[in-house]
């Protein structure tokens, strides 16, 4: 796989990724492909022949257009077929010369769900249709250029773990890197990479359009708008890509291992899962293909296939805004006032079928002209060196990204708002839109709120930080990062100027706000497959979610189920078993968990908090939770993958084992420690000083590393090697520094080392915990609860206002609410408790006062 870098910066292009192993995969593909032609003209004549029967017994005209003959025919043997439609998919296919009539698995949509679902439904074997308006717009950053953070960068590290894009294509397009929460615990550290924009869409297009250097020649892209979907309809009807009933699993062994474990957890996920068996009663229709419009001929055409993603973003029904000014669109073309047009065919479809539609909103700031910033006024936020990759075969290697490694990283820098700004925001709050949701208030994300709503919500704070973000190495462009506000752009302008360092500053161009339609997602299944329709999968912002990561994360999980129901049908295999991640298996897992079990009332972003096993999920062990698996469901198809994982394995192995053998006295620990880390004054009490402590339990104390333990394992090896020397030679020998050195855990694996034997003890905890929490589900909550800051301190605004608002009168209520996280429930638990036994302790003293 080849990424282009900034040819305009460095004069040639890098070679960031290998080749050599996707002749392999070639092979593999092209072996998969020779499927047995199927006769198109016996379906033809059917689909012919039932549209006549149709048509003559409503007494139609021929010339009604499809759709509406597809919403007003009545049943044929409880199937309503849409054969109208295929009458002209010969002549589509003839013209346009694509290589096939039909496909396994339809992609709508070309962002960050899009391509992972496309890329990953490919590396499955399905032959697979990505459906984009315009190529030229593929991997574009809509919103902020950067990928990753906190929550969100664990997420991109099990996208790559699983053999996606997302992860490549960011550290070959990275020009600023940081580990958020480094001074916290690993288990909340996340990557985040500030883009080149231009670079990453490159580098994405070339991935996906230069499919046969990727070892995907199965993955086309067609340049086209979908505009409704091609379905047979019937209560109850049988899917075309069916996936094997989780239920009928026999034991745990084909999903989660064998013995006890296994089983219940094959339990857990069965039930979770909504089986087959359960969604038949709610089917009403099935997948046949998709309806779209040409975009340079705007001819209408259909395509065939058996299972269809959908990832459309804010084109549902999209809505553009900028003050009181509306208009029609998914989103602006990048610099540029033409806007792309949005999806409303589909979206009726969504609605007939009765899925539980809603609005939400999201915003992008205006941006500025780097070269009227006063950048001596702001506080300097540079990049880590070295850069930490996404990439875990990067990361295997002790590699960093490329334009790390050659030193073309920027700087980004800080600067905030002031009471003037707050001033400005809520002066001219009047001229902001008005929106379809919330009453006319919009409904945006909660944790990347416009400036008007961090200045309303938390009026008593005064100032706001904005980090300024360049958008590439080859443009003056600057990315405000938290000043998203779509008032007029002469308002915007006031508003940037009453900042510091921004005193001159001028609009590239104006922010704006976008209103779409999304699907609560409970009408989905763990796989992300419809309830209602089969073979119709969905994934990204039409799920309700904000973020780039949270997009990319259910695409890879939308477009493995597709091509794997898919694949296996058209190739007349036995349904296989749905590729799911756990809750307890990675934070994708969480999302998807949340999502369709919880639904959601406004756009869901990831956090660390949402994982009651956040312990277990780090960023840094990605790839050992999550690669093998991926292998066995066919997603994972790299060689040099899975030997990096086999290798990280090793080494960690190695290096646990060497901190657990190595042991010394507790007084010399002490005595080599630094600031009395390692027990200092401790180990000399009566009794302790002929114990000994071995690395591992000396790196589990608070505030010691794994670099200072390995420092003074280093030093006592040395010694040992020098007197050794000695002891041969009859004297210190002035060589024997030259002799063997003891070498720390490698860079790859270290943060793996040291949190898994720090950790150690949390783990155990975590799982006591949880084993607590699942107990006390059916504890009931005292209505005459109060929800206060004050009295639940960890708690955050969110979750106050929805428990107040909910009031749930049970545990297992409580954690239906969206947004309530494992450990806040917990805590409540414990809280209710407390509560309890001062009430029953208050009883007793009554009743002894009687």
């Amino acid at each position: 796989m080849v990424i282009l870098s900034n040819k305009q910066s460095t004069g040639e292009s890098l070679s960031v990724f290998h080749q050599d192993h996707r002749t392999k995969r070639k092979q593999d593909h092209h072996q998969r492909r020779q499927r047995p032609s199927t006769s198109t003209s016996n379906r033809f004549l059917l689909w012919t022949t039932t549209i006549a029967i149709i048509m003559n017994s409503m007494q139609l005209a021929y010339s009604f257009s499809s759709r509406t003959i597809a919403r007003t025919a009545t049943k044929t043997n409880g199937l309503l077929s849409l054969a109208s439609r295929s009458t002209r998919h010969n002549q589509f296919f003839q013209t346009n010369a694509l290589s096939s009539s039909s496909y396994d698995v339809i992609v709508i949509g070309g962002g960050h769900a899009g391509s992972e679902a496309a890329t990953a439904a490919a590396r499955t074997g399905a032959r697979t249709l990505l459906v984009t308006q315009n190529k030229s717009t593929l991997g574009e950053l809509s919103c902020n250029p950067s990928i990753g953070g906190i929550g969100k960068g664990h997420l991109v590290r099990e996208i790559d773990a699983l053999n996606g894009v997302m992860g490549e294509v960011a550290d070959a397009s990275g020009i600023h890197f940081r580990m958020l929460n480094r001074r916290k615990g690993p288990a909340v550290r996340g990557p985040r990479a500030q883009m080149d924009r231009d670079l990453y869409k490159d580098n994405m297009q070339h991935l996906l359009l230069n499919t046969e250097d990727n070892g995907m020649e199965n993955l086309e892209i067609m340049e086209a708008s979908a505009d409704d979907l091609l379905l047979d309809e019937g209560e109850g009807i049988e899917s075309l890509a069916p996936m094997a009933d989780p239920a009928d699993v026999n034991g745990g062994e084909e999903m989660e291992g064998g013995g006890e474990d296994g089983e219940r957890v094959r339990l857990e996920k069965a039930k979770a899962l909504s089986s087959a068996k359960a969604n038949v009663s709610n089917r009403r229709a099935r997948i046949r293909g998709v309806v779209a419009i040409d975009t340079k001929t705007k001819e209408r055409i259909e395509i065939e296939a058996t299972t269809v993603v959908l990832t459309t973003g804010t084109f549902l029904r999209g809505v553009l805004m900028i003050g009181h000014d509306r208009y029609s669109g998914g989103r602006h073309l990048r610099d540029s006032e033409e806007v792309e047009p949005p999806s409303v065919g589909l979206a009726l479809t969504l609605e007939r079928f009765g899925f539980p539609l809603g609005r939400l909103k999201t915003g992008t700031p205006a941006r500025l002209d780097g070269r009227t910033i006063d950048w001596d006024a702001c506080n300097i936020q540079p990049s880590e060196r070295p850069a930490q990759p996404f990439s875990h075969i990067r990361q295997s290697r002790g590699e960093e990204p490329p334009l790390a490694a050659v030193g073309r990283l920027i700087d980004c820098y800080q600067t905030a708002t002031n009471e003037e700004t707050h001033k400005l925001v809520m002066e001219y709050a009047h001229l902001l839109p008005q929106y379809d949701g919330m009453d006319g208030k919009g409904n945006g994300p909660r944790y990347c709120p416009s400036i008007y709503k961090k200045v309303e919500r938390f009026a008593e704070r005064k100032s706001h930080n904005s980090f300024l973000e360049p958008e590439g190495l080859n443009t003056d462009i600057v990315y405000p990062n938290g000043m998203s506000g779509p008032y007029p752009e002469e308002i915007q302008l006031k508003i940037f100027q009453s900042m510091k360092g921004l005193e001159k500053a001028e609009i590239v161009r104006p922010g704006y706000d976008v209103e779409y339609d999304f699907v609560n997602p409970q009408a989905l299944t763990h796989t992300l497959e419809a309830k209602s329709i089969a073979g119709l999968y969905l994934a990204g912002q039409i799920c309700g979610t904000t973020g780039y990561e949270e997009a990319g994360a259910q695409g890879i999980i939308a477009g493995a189920n597709a091509g794997r129901a898919a694949g296996a049908a058209y190739r007349g295999e036995k349904a296989p078993v749905p590729f799911v991640l756990g809750r307890d298996e990675a934070y994708i897992g969480v999302l998807i968990d949340d999502l369709v079990t919880k639904g959601t009332t406004e756009p869901y972003r990831m956090f660390t908090s949402r994982a009651e096993y956040r312990i277990s999920l780090r960023q840094d062990n990605a790839d050992l939770r999550l690669t093998k698996k991926g292998a066995e469901y066919g997603l994972v198809t790299d060689p040099e993958r899975l030997a990096a994982v086999d290798m990280r394995q090793s080494l960690i192995s190695e290096n646990v084992d060497r901190l657990r053998n190595f042991k010394l006295f507790v007084t010399d620990w002490a005595d080599r420690g630094s600031n009395d880390l390692m027990g200092g004054a401790s180990a000399y009490k009566p009794g302790r000083q002929g114990q000994k402590k071995s690395a591992d339990e000396v790196l589990g104390m608070p505030n010691v590393s794994l670099k200072m333990v390995e420092q003074i394992m280093a030093d006592v090896f040395d010694e040992e090697q020098k007197e050794k020397q000695s002891t041969a030679d009859g004297e210190s020998s002035s060589e024997s520094d030259s002799g063997a050195k003891m070498n720390p855990t490698p860079t790859s694996v270290y943060d793996t080392v040291e949190a898994s034997i720090k950790y150690k003890s949390y783990v155990v905890r975590q799982e006591k915990d949880i084993e607590s929490w699942r107990r006390a589900q059916g504890a009931k909550i005292p209505p005459s609860i109060i929800y206060e800051h004050a009295l639940m301190p960890t708690f955050s605004k969110e979750e106050i206002e929805k428990l107040d608002q909910f009031r749930p009168s049970t545990f297992a209520e409580a954690s239906q609410i969206s947004g309530i996280t494992p450990q806040s429930l917990v805590y409540l638990y414990h809280h209710v408790m407390r509560l309890n036994k001062e009430s029953n302790k208050k009883k007793r003293e009554e009743i002894a006062a009687v």
